[in-house]
């Protein structure tokens, strides 16, 4: 339940961006010396900053400071996200570039680190100054102008937001490598462990899964000792409902990915690839000889060479039983004559849906529906159309100009739709699957036959 919830708190932490408009009148003229404020706040999502004071509350801060001073905002910005990066804020690229187009000439915000903590965005601050784009900056406690002095304080602030921030990841990474050290691993732990919080404890304790940590150990013994395939694992997995801590299930490589992680038998590397090993202070689920095992089983298993043999037209369609792409196979057959006939079949992958039952269909069969699904689609409508043209032009021009044919009656005008059905048959593989993308509808695989629908 700690680790759901966890993960429940990072999923509702993604960053966010708002801007709100309070005026949207003209940009202000130079001439009068009227400053026109901007009000930038900005809460970043990351950790560090859970004491900065929120959004709202710096936004009504500011409020009240230029209600009292008799500033004239404009426009009030609002973005959730860190400035740790350059350029990695869209709000405050937006205002530098509305900035330096006149929209405004000044910025209003909570403190001197909302608008930076990196040396990027500082120096397109500056250098708006610099260039007379931007006349002032107003703080809750402080303003700063294109003075030197005041230009230098600036700098200084937020290059020391900078500095807390590198050493706050430095400080972060030591302490890490020492939790590390002291046989705790710094992340959540494996599948089939859990964590146990225990009143005289600091920390959480790892523990074996009382319920998944004794599937785990039997997959490793099903692999070690019966040579268990992979897909024979899964699908055991999905039959005794094993699922994964938030209740997923689990999937073909993450089986691979367990069965080749090294935490299990009470040892682990940190960071991976690293090469340094730490001895954990948990209790192992699977002994060393076990795993030991598991890895020559994997290391026997034949490897096949995937993606050795192409297809015209994979990765075009999906399945309309279970969602999954449709792959394709190749079939020979021995005719009484003593020759072989080859068949290429495209079916469901079962990428997800192992127990999928929709039907094949033949790649002449395809070829057929595809064609007639060419009549039945506007190509005027389609991006194609331009290219389509152009081939056409260009066979054209080739025929007259290099053959001296005339396009008459002996040389019938090719149209459209005859080249994309001409590309179909007789192109190549590339040409066929940029005019298939070219539809705005999916190609759907249902009951065995192919199928148009809206996307």
């Amino acid at each position: 339940m700690e680790i759901a919830s966890l993960n429940k708190r990072r999923a509702q932490k993604t960053p966010t961006i708002e801007t709100v408009h309070i005026d949207l009148t003209p940009p202000f003229d130079k001439s009068t010396g009227a400053v026109r404020y901007c009000l930038y706040a900005r809460k970043s999502s990351e950790d560090d900053e859970r004491q900065a004071l929120s959004i709202d509350s710096q936004v009504k801060a500011m409020l009240e400071l230029a209600k009292k001073e008799g500033l004239e905002i404009a426009e009030v910005r609002r973005e959730s996200h860190s400035a740790k990066a350059t350029s990695g804020r869209p709000v405050f690229n937006q205002l530098v570039i509305d900035i330096r187009s006149g929209m405004f000439n000044g910025l209003l915000t909570w403190a001197a680190d909302r608008i930076s903590r990196n040396a990027g965005d500082l120096g397109s601050v500056i250098d708006l100054m610099d260039q007379g784009h931007l006349t002032e900056i107003r703080c809750h406690s402080q303003r700063f102008t294109n003075n030197p002095n005041e230009k230098f304080l600036l700098m200084i602030l937020c290059s020391q937001a900078k500095l807390e921030n590198d050493n706050r990841g430095i400080n972060t990474k030591r302490g890490m490598k020492t939790r590390a050290e002291m046989g705790h691993r710094p992340c959540i732990p494996a599948l089939g462990y859990a964590l146990e919080k225990r009143p005289e404890d600091k920390k959480n304790r790892v523990i074996p899964d009382p319920i998944r940590g004794a599937f785990v150990r039997q997959a490793f013994e099903k692999v070690a000792y019966q040579h268990t395939s992979g897909r024979q694992l899964h699908r055991w997995m999905q039959e005794v409902g094993f699922t994964t801590k938030l209740g997923r299930v689990i999937t073909l490589s993450m089986i691979y990915r367990m069965l080749r992680n090294s935490f299990y038998t009470g040892k682990f590397e940190y960071p991976v690839g690293s090469g340094n090993w730490y001895q954990g202070t948990y209790e192992p689920l699977v002994p060393q000889h076990l795993f030991e095992e598991v890895g020559k089983v994997l290391d026997m298993a034949p490897k096949k060479k995937w993606g050795t043999k192409e297809f015209a037209f994979t990765k075009m369609m999906i399945c309309g039983q279970c969602g999954s792409g449709i792959t394709a196979e190749e079939k020979h057959k021995r005719m009484k004559d003593g020759s072989i006939r080859k068949y290429v079949y495209y079916r469901c992958s079962h990428a997800k849906d192992l127990t999928c039952k929709e039907g094949s269909i033949r790649e002449d069969a395809l070829l057929e529906r595809l064609l007639e699904i060419i009549d039945e689609v506007d190509l005027d409508k389609l991006g194609m159309k331009q290219r389509l043209q152009e081939e056409v032009a260009r066979y054209e021009k080739f025929t007259t100009g290099v053959l001296g044919q005339t396009v008459g009656a002996k040389m019938p005008k090719v149209d459209i739709k005859t080249y994309a059905k001409y590309i179909l048959q007789q192109g190549k593989m590339e040409e066929k699957r940029e005019l298939l993308s070219c539809l705005k509808s999916k190609l759907v695989l249902r009951d065995g036959i192919l199928e148009l629908t809206k996307s």
